[in-house]
């Protein structure tokens, strides 16, 4: 018999197991720590812990409800550790950050003229915006094609709205390095906005 704990983590509450619980604690206090010094600590954290209730919601099933101690080492496998960001030296490092991460395609609510859309395109193909917002313009000239592709497109594609989202767009892996310098380039993108 085990003892659980009810946590709310990203905004979702989980049971866990008492000794995931201490590890999953372990963890978040070291990366509280490591990020302290951060501007945007606060949103980093936010985001690591939206990230870390998603993963842990793709695990859960009808049988399974309580989180366990493999789940939260595996998780934590995932995203990464302080130490791993620290680490400077070697191929590890390299190795750990460069390998492509779940790659989906979303409607990009930070580059977008008006839906996103081809903005979404681009990020999950590496192109420049304005070449598929140029195809688009041509087969809506074309014969209005251009319009009903973008409408279905519009329809279908959902917006990337978490952190997490906008990095799996891009193809790269949803790690604590990635969340770490995207928010960093959200707040610094804000904060020049502000000085305008």
């Amino acid at each position: 018999m085990k003892i659980t704990v009810s946590v709310n983590l990203g905004g979702f509450s989980f049971n866990i197991d008492e000794d995931a619980y201490s590890e999953l604690k372990r963890y978040l206090k070291n990366l509280e720590l490591h990020f302290a010094g951060e501007e945007s600590s606060s949103e980093i954290l936010s985001d690591i812990e939206s990230r870390m209730s998603d993963l842990f919601r793709q695990k859960l099933t009808g049988y399974k409800q309580v989180i366990n101690i493999s789940y939260v080492n595996e998780i934590i496998t995932i995203m990464g550790s302080p130490e791993d960001i620290s680490n400077n030296e070697g191929p590890s490092r390299k190795e750990k950050f460069s390998t492509p991460g779940p790659h989906r395609m979303y409607r990009d609510p930070d580059r977008r003229i008006i839906g996103g859309v081809c903005a979404g395109m681009g990020a999950y193909w590496d192109l420049e915006p304005w070449l598929i917002r140029i195809i688009f313009l041509a087969l809506a000239l074309a014969g209005g094609v251009g319009f009903l592709i973008y409408l279905i497109l519009y329809i279908v594609l959902p917006e990337a709205k978490t952190t997490a989202q906008k990095i799996e767009m891009k193809g790269d892996p949803v790690n604590i390095h990635n969340i770490k310098e995207a928010v960093k380039s959200e707040f610094n993108t804000v904060r020049k906005n502000m000085k305008l």
